[in-house]
């Protein structure tokens, strides 16, 4: 199959990784060219603007970082649809609010085009796998056009509704994973006097009924940040975090919510480590940062 993907960053390049493997023809553009390069080894053709990817493309995913990069994607004068893309599908699968899929989804219609929301939950590893989760919002008889795609990228895909209802759950099923690297943090702190290891403390974690399955996967991720040593790769970056909690935010205002109390705070947390200059720096350096900077003297 001629798939095209948009947004070459960490998990648009394990997603084309994973597309490759199955031995479909890829073809990748990002704004920035050396990124989507990087994929010519495995098999990719690199295009030089949205356009392109898209004649070229039968079905086209973009992971974009927000509403404005999305923006300047599609609605470019040499953007995704700016030629002709009838009967082209394409799969948006950045992590943004919901409005914005549908109002995307209405420009992709009125050029004759198919568009459905997939934002997915896992990070690069699960990408690479196969085994991420896809929460679809559109029509079925274009997700049933998608699905032999999706199904090579995840584990589980769940239809959720129209258009936007993917964003909505997928910001849903984030917000408590968000929020427990600052609440893990705050834990460890309690447990600072016993002097316990470091990986049996993780492992006590994982093993309550408080234990989120991010410590399953990534603890000795997390038991090496609590031993100073920052992880090799970064699979989730805090200023990715920070943008998606702010959006969360945003749509629960949207909602007619007049906060989410506990995001909130846990943003403040991320904005304070992020402005230390460890935006770039991966989720489980959020606790450990925070501890060192919040221990009195």
């Amino acid at each position: 199959m001629k798939i095209g993907i948009a947004g070459i960053g960490r998990m648009g390049a394990a997603i084309a990784e994973r597309l490759l493997k199955h031995g479909h023809e890829v073809t990748v553009w990002n704004r920035t060219r050396a990124k989507a390069e990087a994929l010519t080894g495995h098999g990719a053709t690199v295009v030089d603007t949205p356009a392109q990817l898209a004649a070229a493309s039968d079905i086209i995913l973009s992971i974009l970082t927000d509403a404005s990069a999305i923006a300047a994607t599609y609605d470019a004068v040499d953007g995704l649809l700016s030629g002709n893309v009838s009967g082209k599908l394409f799969v948006e699968m950045s992590t943004v609010r919901p409005d914005t899929e549908r109002a995307l989804a209405n420009r992709a219609r009125a050029k004759n085009a198919a568009l459905i929301d997939c934002p997915v939950g896992g990070t690069t590893g699960p990408a690479r796998d196969g085994k991420l989760l896809g929460f679809v919002g559109g029509d079925a008889a274009d997700l049933a056009r998608a699905q032999p795609v999706l199904e090579q990228l995840c584990r589980r895909i769940e239809h959720v509704g129209p258009v936007g209802a993917g964003a909505s759950l997928k910001l849903a099923i984030n917000l408590p994973l968000l929020v427990y690297w600052q609440a893990v943090g705050e834990a460890i702190a309690l447990c600072e006097p016993l002097g316990l290891d470091p990986a049996r403390l993780v492992s006590i974690f994982a093993d309550t009924s408080g234990g989120p399955n991010v410590l399953k996967t990534r603890g000795g991720m997390l038991t090496d940040a609590m031993h100073g040593k920052p992880p090799a790769s970064t699979t989730f970056n805090i200023d990715s975090i920070r943008k998606d909690m702010a959006t969360m935010i945003e749509e629960a205002r949207a909602l007619g919510y007049d906060e989410l109390p506990v995001t909130a705070r846990a943003l403040e947390c991320f904005d304070e480590v992020s402005m230390a200059g460890l935006g770039d720096g991966d989720a489980v350096m959020l606790p450990m940062t925070w501890l060192k900077t919040h221990k009195n003297a």
